[in-house]
């Protein structure tokens, strides 16, 4: 595997950049990121916080950071992908191996040692073992003893969900992004409108684009309304995971 080659069936989303994630109250987790294989740290870092707010986004921007600058990386989706635990062999010589919903290997065996070789072969040469979960490692239930001490001993970073304010400002970043402008009274409407996690409302935003683009419309607040209404997905607010 040459640098910066990352497996076609395990590809990154164009949009997962740091460029593109409003850290808000998370930007400690974006510094520490970003510090990777700067400073000395533990081989794991574990990334946890509930569902919607950012870990694989964050998982698959370190990737890309990492293979723009002409090191080994690889990003595994354990719930997406199909195979056992022999997908987890090759990958100790890279120097970033990201792993989400890594709590899918907790509590079956050959899951848990091909993860404890991994770590073992990364700890070896220097390399990173950065993992995501919706729990904190202490909370789950790993049987191979080894694997837990290292996996508990590691960097843990918790991400936060943003509040209202703050995910209006992360709309207009991934508008700004994509080349379009989201005014604010049109944020104050989806908010209302949509499910509150922002992976409901980006792909929304994404939705919009393309019908924004269609129409040469403006994204307007009767406009919006009115893409909702077609698609019948007005649904009520909700604080959503």
């Amino acid at each position: 595997m040459i640098a910066g080659q990352i497996p076609l069936r395990m590809g990154l989303r164009d949009s997962s950049v740091f460029a593109s994630f409003f850290s808000g109250r998370n930007r400690a987790v974006v510094d520490a990121l970003l510090s990777l294989g700067k400073t000395v740290q533990p081989t794991c870092v574990w990334l946890h916080g509930p569902r919607a707010v950012g870990k694989t986004h964050l998982l698959q921007a370190s990737c890309v950071r990492w293979s723009e600058q002409g090191v080994t990386s690889a990003y595994l989706p354990l719930r997406e992908i199909a195979g056992g635990p022999e997908l987890l062999s090759g990958y100790g010589q890279l120097a970033l191996v990201a792993i989400d919903d890594v709590d899918l290997a907790a509590a079956h065996t050959e899951w848990e040692r091909g993860l404890f070789r991994l770590h073992q072969e990364l700890e070896e040469h220097g390399g990173r073992l950065l993992v995501a979960s919706a729990s904190l490692p202490t909370a789950l239930d790993f049987k191979l003893r080894d694997l837990a001490s290292r996996l508990n001993g590691g960097l843990v970073l918790s991400l936060h969900p943003l509040d209202e304010e703050e995910q209006g400002r992360a709309l207009q970043l991934r508008a700004q992004l994509r080349g379009f402008e989201l005014p604010e009274d049109t944020v104050q409407f989806l908010q209302r409108r949509l499910p509150r996690d922002m992976e409901s409302m980006c792909a929304f935003l994404d939705e919009l684009d393309e019908a924004s683009l269609a129409a040469q419309r403006k994204l307007t607040v009767p406009f919006v309304r009115a893409v909702l209404e077609d698609a019948k997905t007005i649904r009520p607010r909700s604080n959503g995971a």
